[in-house]
């Protein structure tokens, strides 16, 4: 009950948007109406304490429509694909294991001006994270890797603060957090050949993640640094053939920077 709630207050906010949108001022305090692509860095750090770590640099794109309106109500979509090579350590070690995270989200929220260089937006939203990684063959022990799908349903609230600086510019500092609705993993457990073993499927369902900007935005252009985090705890047990198991609990950071070109 408390999903479809959220589901439903976002579609009313972000039609409610879409709806009424016009053409908003040049103040740079107010979150601006239009398309947004970039470019990311990033160093990257996923770990099952005491088991296994997979660590490395990967680089993606970025994508963003936003709507706005004459009440200062805005409504976004946004997403993000990213890929590394990435070094596996745990039973042994493998380098350049592939890497591809893939994300969507949807937030709605409001711009509240205070006197003449401030603005405060709050929002809220539904974001869906992918990730996908493909550690098959042998580690330096011998032993056997498989592919592994994961998948983040999670609600985002944030606030952005926009402090003006100068009649073009501002700095905007975002922080967020992502409270999971639910996850899942897929182990292909069936790619390391074992007799009777088949691949394993994991709820999840506690865990949280949080996000730190800090843009400086001016005319056309954005550009800044972030931090992204996850912590997710142990899986409900799963069984599939002769195998029963857990996704044991894990976090990971990712922490780059990324310059956007907005039109």
């Amino acid at each position: 009950m408390n999903k479809t709630i959220l589901l439903a207050a976002i579609a009313a906010a972000a039609a409610q948007s879409a709806a009424a949108q016009v053409e908003t001022s040049g103040d740079p305090r107010l979150t601006r109406r239009g398309w947004e692509v970039g470019v990311q860095g990033a160093g990257y750090h996923y770990e099952e304490p005491d088991f296994a770590k997979l660590t490395g640099n990967r680089g993606g794109v970025i994508g963003a429509y936003t709507f706005t309106d004459a009440r200062r109500w805005f409504s976004r979509i946004d997403g993000r694909v990213s890929y590394g090579r990435l070094k596996y350590d745990g039973s042994g070690t493998m380098s350049d294991v592939p890497d591809w995270i893939g994300e969507i989200r949807v937030v709605a929220g409001r711009d509240f001006l205070f006197g003449g260089s401030l603005a405060l937006s709050p929002y809220v939203g539904l974001g869906y994270r992918s990730l996908y990684d493909d550690p098959r063959g042998y580690s330096s022990t011998g032993a056997a890797g498989y592919r592994r799908y994961s998948y983040y349903t999670y609600a985002p609230v944030g606030l952005t603060l926009r402090l003006k600086a100068g009649e073009r510019f501002a700095i905007a500092p975002t922080v967020e957090y992502d409270a999971l609705i639910q996850g899942r993993q897929v182990s292909r457990l069936s790619d390391t050949g074992l007799p009777g073993v088949e691949d394993i499927s994991n709820d999840q369902s506690h865990g949280y993640g949080y996000r730190a900007y800090l843009m400086f935005e001016g005319g056309r252009w954005a550009f800044g640094p972030w931090l992204h985090y996850w912590s997710i705890k142990d899986s409900e047990v799963s069984c599939a053939g002769t195998v029963c198991g857990i996704e044991p609990a894990n976090w990971t950071r990712e922490w780059g920077a990324e310059l956007r070109y907005r039109f």
